[in-house]
C-alpha cells in the first residue's frame, strides 16, 4: 500500500478527505484539482473552506455547494488541470448564468480552483495531508494577488479554535483552516452506541470505543472502529486531551462512567455527555460535588445526555446525543 493510500485509509471514516484524495488521484495519473470555497454572501449552502476535488476526467468527490454550482465547477476545473493555472469563480444571482447554476435564492459564493502538482506542489499537498494524518493542527495559506502559498502552524490560533476558514485583514489571503478530524469517545459498548457510532461517522466524526468488558467492546458488535478494553481513564489517556474530542458515557455505571468524566473534566473536549435519567444525574453531581470539582465544572457535563426531542428508543437517543454534540461544537464557536 502507497503512503497516500495509507493516509486516505486513516481518514475514510471522515467525511472532508478531500485533500488526501486529491493527492491520491495525482499520483495515479488521474490529475486532481482543489476546488475551495474562500467566501459567501447570503444563502450559500456550504461554509467557507468547503472543498470539491475533481480529475481530468471529471470525476468529483466532496462538494462546494451543496449540488447547486458543481457542474458549472467541474467543466471549468477540467479546463485549470488543462491550463495548469488557478482560477477565482463567482457564482450568485447577480450573475447572468445565476440561475443555470441554481443560486436563485439569494446566495453567492466564490470557489478558488488549483491543480495540483502546478499552482498546488505536490510536496506541499503531502505535508498537508501528513498533518492531518497526524492530527497536527495547520493552516494553509495562500495571497491571491502574488500567488504565494505555505502551510502555518502558528499565528492562526483563534481560527483553529473556532474552526473558521477565510480572508485575513489584506483582503487577499485566504486561509484554509485543517483542523485534527473530530472525535468522540464512547464508554460502553452498549445498544446505543451501536445506534451513534454509525451516525457520528455519517456527521464525520472518528469514533473509539471503550469498554473493559470485552463482550461489549468487541469487533463483532462494533466492526472496522477502534476499540480500547482497558479502564475508561486509562484509554482516555492514549487519546488526549484535545478540543476536538467529545466524549460520551453510556455504561450507567459510575465504576466505569465516573472514572472517564475526571478525566475529561480536567481536559479541553468540546463536549461531555452521560446517560442517565434526572435522578441519576443528580446523584452523578453531588459525588462530582464531594470529589471537589466546582459547579462549573459539573456543569460541563451534558445530561441526562442528548436533546429533549422525546426520544424514546436507542436509534432516537443516539440521533439526540449526535444533535447535541454538533450543537455544542457549531454554537460554541
Amino acid at each position: 500500500m502507497t503512503g497516500v493510500n495509507k493516509v486516505t485509509l486513516k481518514l475514510k471514516h471522515t467525511v472532508e478527505a478531500i485533500p488526501e484524495t486529491a493527492l491520491c488521484w495525482h499520483k495515479l495519473g488521474k490529475g486532481a484539482i482543489l476546488a475551495t470555497v474562500v467566501e459567501t454572501w447570503g444563502s450559500a449552502p456550504r461554509r467557507v473552506g468547503g472543498q470539491l476535488v475533481v480529475s481530468a476526467e471529471g470525476k468529483m468527490e466532496g462538494s462546494v455547494s451543496g449540488g447547486c454550482v458543481e457542474a458549472a465547477v467541474i467543466f471549468e476545473a477540467m479546463d485549470a488541470i488543462k491550463t495548469k493555472k488557478s482560477k477565482l469563480l463567482e457564482y450568485g444571482v447577480s450573475d447572468g448564468d445565476a440561475f443555470a447554476v441554481g443560486l436563485a435564492c439569494g446566495g453567492r459564493i466564490k470557489i478558488l480552483l488549483e491543480p495540483v502538482g502546478s499552482v498546488l506542489s505536490l510536496a506541499m499537498l503531502e505535508e498537508l495531508a501528513a498533518c492531518r494524518a497526524s492530527r497536527r493542527a495547520v493552516a494553509y495559506c495562500v495571497n491571491l494577488k502574488t500567488q504565494e502559498r505555505r502551510l502555518a502552524f502558528n499565528g492562526f490560533q483563534k481560527r483553529m479554535r473556532m474552526d473558521r476558514s477565510g480572508f485575513e485583514e489584506d483582503g487577499q489571503t485566504f486561509v484554509a483552516v485543517h483542523n485534527p478530524p473530530l472525535r468522540v469517545a464512547v464508554v460502553g459498548g452498549v445498544h446505543i452506541a451501536q445506534a451513534l457510532v454509525p451516525l457520528a461517522q455519517t456527521a464525520g466524526f472518528d469514533p473509539t470505543i471503550i469498554d473493559p468488558r470485552e463482550g461489549f467492546g468487541s469487533s463483532a458488535r462494533f466492526p472496522e472502529i477502534k476499540i480500547i478494553n482497558e479502564w475508561p481513564d486509562e484509554a482516555l489517556g492514549e487519546l488526549g486531551k484535545d478540543h476536538r474530542t467529545a466524549l460520551v458515557v453510556l455504561t450507567h455505571d459510575p465504576k466505569l462512567d465516573d472514572p472517564a468524566l475526571e478525566y475529561a473534566l480536567t481536559s479541553d473536549y468540546f463536549y461531555i455527555g452521560a446517560l442517565g435519567s434526572k435522578h441519576t444525574h443528580a446523584q452523578r453531581v453531588e459525588r462530582f460535588r464531594t470529589k471537589g470539582f466546582s459547579e462549573k465544572d459539573i456543569a460541563r457535563i451534558h445530561g441526562p445526555v442528548g436533546l429533549n426531542i422525546g426520544s424514546a428508543t436507542p436509534a432516537e437517543i443516539a440521533v439526540s446525543i449526535l444533535a447535541e454534540m454538533i450543537q455544542q461544537l457549531r454554537l460554541d464557536e
